[in-house]
């Protein structure tokens, strides 16, 4: 006949014995075993005896790469040979509308001298505490721009300033987002079908340039030197040069010859239109 309780004894049973070695294992290894990353990988196996607590936090365990937590907005590389430090961000503002508890606030950049909206954000705030880290903003986002980071420790007593993140705070580079978490990188460059920005690929495509072609990699520096494979040659300087003083000499020479055929010509036309008039005021009287 089963007894009842049986699988509550068994449970403490291996409480009590992960209890007595792990006492076994600090006499054993001297003081040794925690704060030294061999022995916390050794404990976070399936190998480990006593003890699983983590020694938060001197000791920290990896997150995945699908782990996320506040947002955060991809910039081009402050070496990218193109666009250096320009935003992903076309400011559409679909990520404040998909939000649910409306923390994200986007001010679209305009031009200072047309006044005409530009798509790139002026200012972007996120209040992290009230962020839920569902990740919809990087979800729905079309342009690959926003993401969801893996720093999680951002403990502040000053919640006005600290916790709602400006632009700057929030802007991190491509080369960030590919090191946390190249299997993703890779998908959305691969549906992309580039390294590039969507809106760069267009504009290069309307140019008949080249964008740079998908290939799989997890190294940033990598793909700015395809960036600049890409990148046409410039002409040589010494061949410019000349060129540009023989167009300069050309516009010099030709310059007055044709103002001064301008000239004759309105000149012409005046005394036509005199002489029009002198002989219809003569034919009147």
């Amino acid at each position: 006949m089963t007894m009842y309780g049986q699988g509550i004894l068994r449970g403490l049973t291996i409480t009590l014995r992960h209890l007595v070695r792990t006492y076994f294992n600090d006499m054993r290894y001297m003081g040794k075993k925690y704060f030294n990353q061999s022995e916390f990988e050794l404990r976070q196996g399936m190998k480990t005896e006593g003890i699983y607590t983590v020694q938060y936090p001197e000791e920290k365990i990896a997150v995945p790469e699908r782990f996320r937590f506040t947002p955060f907005l991809v910039v081009e590389d402050a070496d990218h040979p193109e666009r250096p430090g320009e935003d992903w961000c076309t400011s559409c503002g679909i990520c404040a509308k998909v939000c649910p508890p409306q923390c994200i606030w986007i001010v679209r950049g305009e031009d200072p001298v047309t006044k005409r909206p530009i798509p790139e954000p002026q200012a972007f705030y996120i209040d992290i505490d009230i962020c839920m880290n569902c990740g919809y903003c990087a979800e729905f986002c079309p342009f690959d721009a926003i993401k969801m980071d893996h720093d999680y420790e951002m403990a502040s007593y000053d919640r006005t300033t600290a916790h709602i993140h400006d632009k700057e705070k929030l802007s991190k580079p491509f080369s960030y987002w590919l090191n946390i978490a190249p299997t993703t990188a890779n998908e959305e460059a691969e549906a992309r079908g580039s390294w590039e920005h969507s809106d760069t690929v267009k504009s290069k495509k309307k140019a008949g340039v080249p964008s740079v072609a998908y290939t799989p990699t997890t190294d940033p520096s990598q793909v700015m030197q395809m960036i600049r494979a890409t990148m046409p040659e410039p002409a040589p300087a010494a061949e410019a040069a000349p060129t540009a003083e023989r167009s300069a000499a050309a516009v010099a020479q030709a310059g007055p010859s044709a103002e001064d055929a301008l000239k004759a010509e309105r000149l012409r036309k005046r005394q036509e239109a005199l002489a029009r008039k002198l002989s219809k005021e003569a034919g009147s009287q």
